[in-house]
């Protein structure tokens, strides 16, 4: 039991509590990841489990592939048994082994947001929506958080709703029917379909409860309902399920997650025990200071403070510059500085943001005095034009019925075939209820096909039928590089000649790359497999920690990375925390906890820097300084370049005129007036003896008022 060795008393308390339901809080850096892998090494070695009666679920594949290497060198090559992966993978395997119980065929494929987008848009055309009354992204949203709540389009609430509920019920239904004709799931699917398939059928769900004696869920506080209801569903018969997470990093409310599913697992299992892991080995003890400061302004949290043996360090830092480019200019310098007083690499330097679009000041800086930067979770490589273009021909020989990768490629390269072929080729295909593919079989019934398009038609029929005859013969290099070459695809790119040409040459020779690695490392190297792993893949499980260049993300993007120096800029008001956070309920706290997310990335130093003023979206206007740094405690901060916190903090408020008192309004207060409605108060300061309000009001802007005179109220 060596391996025990080195672990705090809670982390091993932690490690060797097996039997029931345990909820373990993690704070930050606290070791979370070594006690999971370190709890199923001890599960398989000291309490006799077979490895393949544990399931651990996490949510990226970077997380997963972390803690599968750490527990291949505890226990070597068993740790390979273990059903360990995200929970979209984990259900991929529970559909594939049980498809037969489901409306899928055995080589269905796994839409991503794009094909999704496309098959919105279909629908709307069909149903005679307008996509810019109705945005395809706003129903494809709300079709989402449907799925994330297992509702489905027979259950979604059509009578009785709104004019939006009732477009999104339409929209729903047809969505569903025709990624069902496509033999295609959504990410939402993926767990909803496992979900409603335990629900339905007993055999599996008993299968699979007895199948997994251990459930271990990773990064809990990020849960939604479909997910709370599958690890709900596999722990049932045993009870021994174990969580890990941190409430105070819950970020992902957008995306679904429910804080209540960590702060209501002791009500959900009565008896748990909890296990709270407070020491962090990540940062210095300033940092923890100044982050255990803010979050505590939070009430959805279970009271815990982060510590660390380790030496103080130095104080955050806090700079304010006059304007966005001194702010940026103050980020380029310190790092500059740093790198020649430390000795760091610039790949120690992290930049992280609420939002992308503070990212261009910063480049326009970073270019101009030389330091090297890439932006995490820009344009990913599968995301590209030719990369698409490739797997749209590797999904259709995969699945010849995924109608939207045949309408990709079909004239792709160019074969002359228009959309108006496309739309009889279409017409055709849905009276007899078939594929687009299947339709070519049929190509002399179809009416107004000219000649000439018949052939181009029948020569692309008999491309794919010849590439699906050797995906059986060949590895997945050859095959790509046989859909490359016979399809003439690289011979137009070749043809162009130009540098965007060469470019995407070179994206598909590093495509190449991955299919090469795929074959040496992957257990099931065939195209299905290729195809899952692509569809799962995530922003993060991108990130080149060994690039060197400073980094640029947003603070969603940062979850699950650290960094020696970490710049937390753009901390104003109505921008971090963000101005629509005022106007909903709970997202103070959401915000609060992303900024706290953001400060524990640190390891050795932490920067804070806002802007008196700052030129965004189009309009330049002053800012007050977000209130979260105004929440950090002084003596775990210092000031460089800015008298903001001393006036902030010593100099007393001069006396307003008669009638407003000197607190009348704080940062942050809700106010109505009369004419513009209900804003947030983002600034006060005094003038001529009264209080001049910034206040923000949602699609009118900021406004500034005098106190006295203004007709305002507060809400």
């Amino acid at each position: 039991m060596d391996y025990l060795q080195g672990l705090n008393p809670n982390q091993k308390l932690a490690v060797t509590t097996t039997e029931g339901p345990l909820l373990v809080i993690a704070g930050a850096g606290s070791g979370k990841t070594r006690v999971l892998t370190t709890r199923i090494a001890y599960l398989i070695r000291e309490r006799q489990v077979p490895p393949y009666r544990i399931a651990a679920v996490t949510f990226t594949n970077k997380a997963a592939q972390e803690m599968r290497e750490r527990l291949h060198a505890l226990i070597g090559p068993s740790a390979e048994q273990v059903a360990m992966g995200t929970f979209h993978s984990l259900c991929v395997r529970i559909l594939r082994s049980e498809v037969a119980y489901s409306a899928y065929q055995p080589n269905f494929q796994i839409f991503d947001q794009t094909e999704q987008l496309a098959l919105i848009r279909e629908v709307c055309r069909e149903l005679n929506l307008d996509p810019k009354r109705i945005p395809p992204k706003a129903l494809l949203a709300s079709i989402s958080k449907a799925k994330d709540e297992l509702i489905t389009p027979e259950e979604y609430p059509a009578a009785g709703g709104d004019f939006w509920e009732q477009t999104v019920a339409k929209v729903y239904g047809k969505y569903q029917q025709k990624l069902v004709q496509n033999n295609a799931l959504d990410f939402d699917d993926l767990i909803m379909v496992v979900v409603r398939m335990f629900q339905q059928h007993p055999q599996i769900k008993n299968k699979y409860q007895e199948r997994f004696e251990h459930i271990l869920v990773d990064e809990y506080q990020d849960t939604n309902r479909a997910q709370y209801e599958l690890v709900h569903i596999l722990a049932q018969r045993t009870g021994n399920i174990c969580v890990v997470g941190d409430e105070d990093q819950s970020i992902y409310a957008f995306r679904g997650a429910d804080i209540r599913n960590i702060l209501e697992f002791e009500k959900d299992f009565p008896g748990a025990q909890v296990v709270k892991l407070e020491e962090n080995y990540r940062s210095t003890q300033n940092i923890l200071g100044a982050a255990n400061s803010v979050i505590s302004n939070n009430t959805e949290r279970k009271a815990k403070q982060l510590w660390t043996k380790r030496d103080p360090g130095e104080k955050a830092v806090f700079y304010q510059g006059d304007n966005e480019r001194g702010e940026a200019r103050f980020v380029a310098d310190t790092i500059r500085r740093l790198q020649k007083e430390r000795g760091w690499s610039y790949r120690d330097f992290t930049i992280l943001y609420r939002t992308h679009a503070l990212s261009r000041v910063l480049e326009e800086e970073f270019m101009r005095s030389g330091v090297p930067y890439r932006i995490v979770a820009g344009l990913r490589f599968y995301e590209r034009k030719e990369i698409k273009d490739l797997l749209a021909y590797l999904r259709l020989i995969n699945n010849p019925h995924s109608d939207l990768s045949f309408v990709r490629v079909v004239n792709t390269p160019k074969r002359g075939i228009g959309a108006s072929t496309i739309a009889r080729l279409s017409a055709y295909a849905q009276e007899f209820g078939i594929s687009l593919f299947e339709a070519l079989s049929y190509l002399d019934g179809i009416d107004g096909l000219s000649p000439r398009f018949v052939k181009a038609l029948r020569g692309f029929k008999n491309l794919i039928d010849s590439l699906c005859e050797q995906s059986g013969e060949l590895d997945l290099t050859e095959l790509v590089q046989a859909v490359l070459e016979q399809s003439g695809y690289l011979a137009e790119l070749q043809a162009e000649g130009d540098e965007e040409a060469q470019i995407r040459m070179e994206n598909l020779q590093e495509f190449l790359s991955l299919t090469k690695q795929f074959e040496t490392e992957g257990s099931a190297a065939d195209l299905g497999a290729l195809l899952e792993y692509v569809a799962l893949i995530s922003d993060v499980d991108t990130y080149d920690a060994e690039a060197n260049a400073v980094s640029m993300m947003t603070v969603h993007a940062s979850k699950g990375l650290e960094f020696p120096v970490v710049f937390i800029v753009g901390l104003e008001e109505g921008i971090f925390p963000h101005a629509r956070s005022t106007f909903e309920e709970g997202q103070v706290e959401e915000e609060r906890r992303l900024m706290y997310v953001a400060m524990t990335r640190a390891q050795e130093r932490l920067f804070l820097t806002c802007a008196q003023q700052r030129t965004l979206y189009g309009a330049t206007r002053p800012n007050a300084v977000s209130s979260f740094v105004r929440e950090i405690d002084g003596q775990y901060l210092e000031e460089q370049g800015s008298s903001f916190m001393s006036v902030q903090r010593i100099l007393p408020p001069t006396a307003p005129k008669p009638g407003v008192s000197p607190d009348a309004y704080q940062v942050g207060d809700k106010v109505e007036h009369k004419v513009w409605g209900r804003g947030m108060v983002v600034s006060v300061s005094d003038s001529g003896g009264d209080l001049l309000l910034s206040i923000a009001f949602p699609g009118k802007g900021i406004k500034k008022v005098m106190a006295h005179l203004a007709p305002i109220t507060k809400v």
